[in-house]
């Protein structure tokens, strides 16, 4: 049962992220660098942008535990898989990363406290 509770929690939490750019903010480009925050919870990530039309260049990914517990960060290029950047989190610490990403587009997920993969492609 607890399973099946968590796979549906995960479902929803990814159905959530799909439909809630049309309600987040555009991510703000600061000299050159764009930033986007995440919020971990426990078994899925909550994006305060909208993480659509993003261009390949600098990102800064701000990254918030709210999971209760020690969790992770990990971005990947999402054609090729290397890793970007990535680090673990105690409870309620927010940490970021700056990281080059190319027209592959990114992916992200936390290692640890198991969550699905985020894929994010850029626009043209």
């Amino acid at each position: 049962m607890k399973i099946a509770f968590t796979k549906i929690t995960a479902q929803l939490a990814l159905a959530a992220t799909l439909i809630a750019p049309a309600f987040g903010a555009t991510p703000v480009t600061k000299d050159g660098v764009t930033t986007i925050h995440l919020t971990e919870y426990n078994g899925y990530f909550a994006a305060e942008e909208t993480l659509t039309d993003l261009k390949p260049g600098e990102y800064d990914f701000v990254v918030t535990n709210k999971a209760g517990k020690f969790v992770g960060f990990n971005v990947q290029d999402q054609k090729t898989h290397e890793l970007l950047g990535g680090f673990g989190l105690n409870p309620e610490e927010t940490k970021t990363t700056r990281v080059t990403v190319t027209a592959n587009g990114f992916r992200y997920r936390c290692p640890i406290n198991v969550t699905p993969w985020y894929d994010v492609d850029m626009s043209k």
